[in-house]
């Protein structure tokens, strides 16, 4: 098996999130991925350390060479040149790509990127978040050219889960395996010549712009199930949060139920606590309190006092 593998594609990946990193393993199970580009080390926590991006910790964990850079000029590009790739892959990498690269002049089999929509719904930055806040019935990744234009190639490949009630984390993780086999057999296809390119329809093409820590705020003149798309879409650098009796709390888990409760108002009974929505109720099931740890929300509610409103202050 080791000697075939040294016999394929050769492959420069570009990747930096937690997402990139099943891509990176599954390539480097299946090719030789000669060079990673990763953004550079981040302060990060409350320490603020330097802290290393997913890719780069798990590609040197592969003795996989890494270069670490924000932004792809002269140098960078003669590094991935002397990699001689047969094609080169990319997944949240997280900088713009020059259009040196985005053909077949560098990589033969051109430059492809994972991204996490069934383009062409959902191009941009936040295409996950935005299909859970919007109650997308499927959500799914395709394997694309890389264009100029953002997120605007053909695709050769799709695939896509249930999202049911799955927070945004689990999504990523889910989906970010479904691409890492997709890109794998993406590459057999262009390798073999037998990929099919599908270009997007401009007129169903819809933007996911970054998602910003506001919109995530809960509302009791929203409807449960609004709400409760904020807290599966939610991620910790954009909380779904809200104020119960005064105090700030992120809403970890919930679920929606058809309990009949004025909109703004709380009722902690029988271990459970509602926040009453403009149609039925949001039932928080975990919590993190403001300078707390996360905990179950019946413990968090035994301990609520006062005026049992919600909203924002």
């Amino acid at each position: 098996m080791a000697a075939e593998k040294k016999d394929a594609l050769r492959i420069v990946f570009m990747g930096t999130p937690d997402f990139a990193v099943p891509p990176l393993e599954a390539l480097a199970e299946a090719f030789d991925v000669q060079l990673v580009l990763t953004r550079p080390d981040a302060v990060r926590g409350r320490g603020r350390a330097l802290v290393p991006s997913p890719v780069k910790e798990r590609a040197l964990e592969l003795g996989i060479p890494v270069l670490e850079t924000k932004r792809i000029r002269e140098d960078e590009l003669a590094a991935i040149r002397e990699a001689a790739p047969d094609a080169i892959c990319v997944a949240a990498y997280g900088a713009i790509l020059p259009d040196d690269i985005l053909g077949d002049r560098v990589a033969r089999l051109g430059c492809v990127n994972v991204h996490g929509s069934l383009l062409p719904r959902w191009r941009g930055a936040a295409p996950i978040q935005r299909a859970i806040l919007a109650g997308d019935e499927r959500i799914g990744v395709s394997i694309m050219r890389m264009a100029h234009d953002l997120d605007a190639g053909p695709w050769c490949r799709q695939a896509s889960v249930d999202p049911a009630d799955k927070g945004a984390e689990e999504l990523m993780d889910e989906l970010a395996r479904l691409g890492a086999a997709e890109l794998v057999e993406a590459l057999h296809d262009l390798d073999a010549g037998r990929a099919v390119w599908h270009e997007q329809d401009e007129a169903l093409v819809t933007y996911a712009k970054k998602i910003e820590k506001a919109e995530m705020r809960l509302d009791p003149a929203d409807s449960a199930e609004a709400n409760l798309r904020r807290v599966r879409a939610a991620t910790d650098a954009a909380p779904a949060r809200t104020q119960v009796a005064g105090r700030g709390v992120r809403v970890m888990v919930a679920r929606h139920t058809e309990t009949d409760i004025d909109a703004g108002a709380v009722v902690v009974k029988g271990g459970r606590v509602l926040l009453g929505c403009s149609d039925g109720a949001l039932e928080l099931m975990s919590v993190k309190p403001d300078g707390k740890r996360e905990m179950e929300a019946k413990a968090w509610g035994a301990g609520l006092r006062g005026d049992l409103t919600w909203g924002e202050a």
